[in-house]
């Protein structure tokens, strides 16, 4: 199919014809090939009109949280209320065989078949910050496609994972209720980004749950302070808080929509909302800049007749590998990339 035929079937195909245009427009760009890129550039152009009325929501948390299974009641929960539900989900690649399970399909059994859902697993491909390459543009036809509601669900790896935040409009953590201790509460990274933290699985043990939610709420109000900018900047309008749920019991789904509710109105009416997406699309931009210029780099004639002898000479000990990286890096210098 051309950018065009796939344009033409996401914004205005029935049903089948839309999912099947959407699945291989998610392929096309996911594609590193030189010609698919050209192709994915022109299809991503004709689509941007028809995007950004949807409510991108982020979700995190250490693998085993139950991510999926939330995703999957939350999604019910939605479609119940009237919306069109597309979840972006993640999946880590083996560093060992750089293949992927992408089972999430397969955990989300009902909201899979759903005709109001659409689910995309994707690789990370040894992308950093738990999500793939390619999951910003994915987000862009699921929008384009009239799905109102985009959940992105991470792999999952640690407190480092905070990619996420910066593609979309609110970031929820996930936690369990023996997590650990107040230090454990404070750290940074994933936690004081977070716009909304829920403690899942509440039901297990209702008083580690209780613990839990005191502990993340003060350790909240300490991140506050010399946290997030955004939440600072956001004085008495929103503050992060701590929600207990049970996903696979379908508890506390009414409580958890009405604070996602209140924050995308409080931040649609004060224009924080626009701005973080104008800081999203930058940031978006620079990063391919970043990956362009690599590329180009490792596709220099220069650089390409030069790496064989330094990666020898790196790796029998004869040349350090700063020395080897500066060597390299100053044919860009004296040679532009083109």
């Amino acid at each position: 199919m051309t950018p065009s035929e796939l344009q033409e079937g996401i914004l205005h195909g029935n049903p089948a014809v839309q999912r099947r245009a959407m699945a291989k427009a998610i392929t096309l760009l996911e594609s590193t090939r030189a010609d698919h890129r050209a192709q994915a550039d022109t299809l991503l152009t004709g689509l941007l009109p028809h995007t950004g009325k949807a409510f991108r929501l982020g979700i995190s948390g250490v693998p085993g949280v139950g991510k999926s299974t939330f995703i999957e009641t939350l999604g019910l929960y939605l479609i119940a209320l009237g919306h069109r539900v597309a979840v972006l989900a993640i999946d880590p690649s083996s560093t060992v065989s750089g293949g992927s399970i992408l089972g999430d399909k397969t955990r989300m059994e009902h909201l899979s078949v759903h005709p109001q859902a659409y689910i995309r697993p994707s690789p990370s491909s040894g992308t950093l910050g738990g999500v793939a390459e390619k999951t910003r543009e994915a987000m862009l036809v699921c929008e384009a496609a009239a799905y109102d509601v985009v959940i992105v669900e991470t792999v999952g790896v640690g407190q480092s994972e905070t990619a996420v935040n910066g593609m979309t409009d609110m970031f929820v953590l996930l936690q369990l209720p023996n997590a650990g201790d107040d230090l454990q509460a404070i750290k940074k990274g994933v936690m004081e980004l977070a716009d909304l933290v829920v403690i899942n699985k509440a039901d297990i043990d209702k008083n580690a749950a209780t613990r839990a939610e005191a502990q993340i709420t003060s350790s909240l109000r300490l991140l506050g302070m010399h946290g997030s900018p955004d939440h600072a900047a956001q004085g008495a309008l929103w503050q992060p808080r701590v929600l207990q749920i049970s996903a696979l019991l379908g508890q506390g789904l009414e409580p958890f929509w009405q604070a996602v509710t209140q924050f995308r109105q409080m931040q649609t009416a004060n224009g924080r909302l626009a701005a973080r997406r104008e800081k999203q699309s930058l940031s978006w931009m620079w990063e391919r800049i970043d990956y362009g210029l690599k590329q180009a780099f490792r596709q220099h004639p220069q650089v390409q007749a030069m790496l064989p002898q330094t990666i020898e000479a790196v790796a029998q000990g004869r040349l350090p590998a700063s020395t080897a990286a500066r060597n390299l890096l100053s044919i860009q210098a004296h040679n532009a990339i083109p």
